[in-house]
């Protein structure tokens, strides 16, 4: 069955104080790619997510934002008291030019690089963080999968009914085609008979019956049609298929709407040519349709 890639998620926690909150989006894309936005506190655990993403996704631009609100006492920063004084020390020595006066205070100090460091985590609490976090990742990637399929099922649906409008289409084209030799036959021969008439030239049968087959060689269409017959079987076939048959499906399109350029191309009758229009109408349908297709 078809699976969208279009699917959202979101999922929140609390642990010992600590607030997060999760979201997945997924788009379309030909590839999989995916963008992870972290805290800093959690930069190490992005290729954890991202293996995750990859275990259950092969397509779409998959978006995974986390938040992170620290009600606890080691949201604090500690200070680096080594750090701190190392830096007192050395301005306490600088000579300043004459007439100018500078005084330290702790805030210019603190904001020093390494002055204000982030409270390091234990073995203890990063295996406790990252537990959390990938049973939030695999959650939320549970409501996107299952939105993606939902998704997908109606994406079915519609490419399968539009798969049943061309075939209609296709048939009355295979139904009417027979009568355009017929047709471009009588108008030739009455073309024929009143220059004839008028005396201007003679023309044997031999040669009507020629430029005739000529012509029916020309705008002979039957190899198409049974071509773009065949691309609307498969394409059905491989709707129903299991699992990434996105790119299948793209092809296909694209080989249905070669068919229907040459059809159109071939036959210079008009029923055939509003006939042509409105399968390509539908293929556009299908094209776009199946940019979402995973």
């Amino acid at each position: 069955m078809i699976v969208s890639m279009t699917g959202y998620g979101e999922v929140h926690r609390s642990d010992g104080g600590v607030e997060y909150a999760l979201e997945i989006r997924s788009v379309n894309n030909r590839y999989l790619k995916s963008v992870i936005k972290l805290p800093e506190s959690v930069q190490w655990a992005e290729s954890a997510i991202e293996k995750l993403l990859r275990g259950r996704l092969t397509r779409g631009s998959v978006t995974v934002t986390l938040r992170r609100r620290n009600a606890t006492a080691t949201a604090a920063y500690e200070v680096n008291q080594a750090a701190l004084s190392r830096y007192a020390a050395a301005l306490a020595t600088v000579e300043l030019p004459d007439g100018v006066q500078a005084t330290l205070d702790l805030a210019t100090l603190t904001a020093l690089p390494g002055v204000c460091q982030s409270h390091e985590l234990t073995d203890t609490e990063r295996e406790s963080q990252i537990a959390l976090i990938t049973e939030m990742v695999e959650t939320c990637l549970e409501q996107v999968v299952q939105m993606r399929e939902r998704e997908g099922k109606a994406l079915h649906d519609d490419l399968v009914h539009h798969c049943a409008g061309l075939r209609e289409t296709l048939d009355g084209v295979v139904e009417h085609a027979p009568t355009v030799v017929t047709e471009y036959r009588e108008r030739l021969a009455s073309r024929v008979e009143s220059l004839m008439a008028a005396g201007r030239f003679e023309l044997t049968v031999d040669s009507l019956a020629r430029e005739v087959a000529l012509y029916a060689d020309r705008c002979d269409i039957s190899e198409e049609i049974s071509r773009l017959r065949a691309h609307l079987e498969h394409f059905v076939e491989i709707c129903d298929a299991p699992t990434g048959v996105g790119r299948k499906l793209d092809f296909l399109a694209q080989e249905m709407l070669r068919e229907a350029n040459t059809i159109g191309s071939k036959s210079s009758d008009s029923q055939i040519a509003r006939a042509v229009v409105e399968m390509k109408t539908g293929i556009d349908r299908i094209k776009e349709q199946v940019q979402n297709a995973e």
